[in-house]
């Protein structure tokens, strides 16, 4: 199998028990996750199959939002509630006061990574040598907070939902904001519920997929490879072409090429008139459906340079 699935990752199993379990259920050993959730979090995990696993890299860098709820007057060794209680205090803020120190966190911001992570310092995770009893001192990234809606306020708990760049640890953003209010925070709980285009409402357990394989009706759960890159441009080459891109070299860019394409598509994916810009990404196929792969369109040379092949079924 080729594609994206969207598992719903549930409590107490890590990615890569995930990822083990598929293998068996599945009988395919080429199969990735695409960025860890913490063993206490539950929720979106889309995992790649067979040439879907190109896309691991890809898929790490989009969006993800997720529903928190973080615990004031408190804080632990792992920033979460599953740690060592450090110290506590008194919660005497306001509901005004957390509204607007939750809102301060809108937008760019260094964010210190927690101990117990899998960020490598010195190529060692970090959270091996805090199982070591050591802790060091870590380099703040910087992060992007793009949206962070307060669901329910009960003191001594806010639950929020929290949409997010690459590399944010909803952690260290509980542990951040309880610093700020002066009174000490850590995160209770944690669900993702979306990466990307991958959204919780499509998510299915690891049990589902057990069924849903004895049934034989997995397919249509199994996003295909070339829908991940369903907002850039999609064109189809002529057959003259079909040996260049068999071998994964560049091809000259040209408004024949273009007609073709626009003759081809029914779907709506090539808008007419689209004018390529430098850089731009383009879905590559073959008249015969055959997903090629990802090209950049080179402006100052005129060609279509190759990204990442993926040779796949189009769907």
């Amino acid at each position: 199998m080729d594609g994206i699935i969207t598992i719903y990752k549930e409590r107490g199993y890590t990615s890569h028990d995930v990822v083990a379990k598929l293998r068996g259920i599945l009988h395919q050993k080429k199969i990735g996750h695409t960025g860890t959730l913490d063993p206490e979090a539950e929720g979106v995990l889309p995992v790649c199959l067979g040439k879907g696993t190109k896309l691991c890299d890809m898929l790490s860098d989009r969006t993800k939002t997720y529903q928190a709820v973080l615990r004031l007057g408190v804080s632990t060794d792992t920033e979460d509630m599953t740690g060592t209680v450090l110290e506590e205090r008194k919660v005497t803020v306001t509901e005004e006061e957390v509204i607007s120190v939750i809102a301060s966190f809108v937008g760019e911001y260094e964010q210190i990574p927690p101990m117990y992570s899998a960020k490598k310092v010195n190529g060692k995770k970090l959270y091996e040598l805090a199982r070591e009893g050591k802790v060091i001192e870590r380099k703040a990234s910087k992060v992007q907070i793009y949206e962070s809606i307060i669901d329910r306020i009960e003191l001594p708990y806010v639950t929020m939902t929290v949409s997010c760049s690459k590399g944010t640890y909803i952690r260290s953003l509980c542990r951040d904001i309880g610093e700020k209010l002066g009174c000490l925070g850590a995160m209770q709980s944690l669900l993702r519920t979306r990466v990307g285009e991958y959204r919780i409402e499509d998510a299915i357990k690891l049990a589902e997929v057990e069924q849903l394989v004895a049934e034989e009706k997995l397919l249509p759960h199994i996003f295909p490879v070339d829908k991940a890159f369903s907002n850039c441009p999609k064109y189809v080459v002529p057959k003259e072409l079909n040996k260049a891109v068999d071998n994964g070299n560049s091809f000259r860019y040209n408004e024949a090429m273009l007609d073709i394409a626009n003759k081809a598509m029914s779907d709506g994916d090539l808008l007419l008139g689209h004018v390529l810009m430098p850089e731009d990404d383009i879905r590559i196929y073959k008249e015969d459906g055959m997903f090629v792969g990802l090209y950049s369109y080179d402006a100052e040379m005129g060609l279509m340079r190759p990204k990442k092949l993926f040779f796949v079924e189009g769907r």
